[in-house]
């Protein structure tokens, strides 16, 4: 980036891509789901996230703001099924109910990613696919 050249309010500018912290931009919304899919490896980037949507989804606008409430939903629907997996794993069947829990909560972050980046607003995340 040159000298003169300012990144955009609220965020930083990297490779094309604008990553920010201002509720309005849909630069923040991508930031969540990105810490969500993160959470796999690292764990705690998703309550990071969980937290930036609640802070978030009252200022956005209305488009936007079902994103943040559709990544509320898959955090604790994503939590559910892994508590749920995890009891279960003494019966066997848990491996399974874990198993579908990361398809899942890996298809419902693709899926809010890409109505993001067309700029269309998603509904809130189901139980299933």
């Amino acid at each position: 980036m040159p000298v003169d050249e300012q990144p955009p309010e609220g965020g930083a500018r990297e490779s094309g891509t604008t990553v920010s912290v201002n509720p309005d931009d849909r630069g923040n919304a991508n930031l969540i789901y990105i810490l969500y899919l993160l959470s796999l490896v690292v764990g705690i980037t998703g309550l990071v996230g969980v937290i930036m949507a609640y802070l978030a989804k009252d200022k956005a606008p209305d488009w936007l703001k079902s994103h943040y409430v559709n990544q509320i939903h898959i955090f604790w629907k994503g939590l559910a099924y892994v508590v749920v997996g995890t009891l279960l794993t003494f019966v066997l069947i848990g491996i399974l109910v874990l198993l579908w829990a990361l398809i899942w909560y890996i298809i419902q972050v693709v899926k809010g990613m890409q109505a993001l980046s067309r700029g269309e607003t998603v509904k809130p995340a189901g139980w299933g696919l």
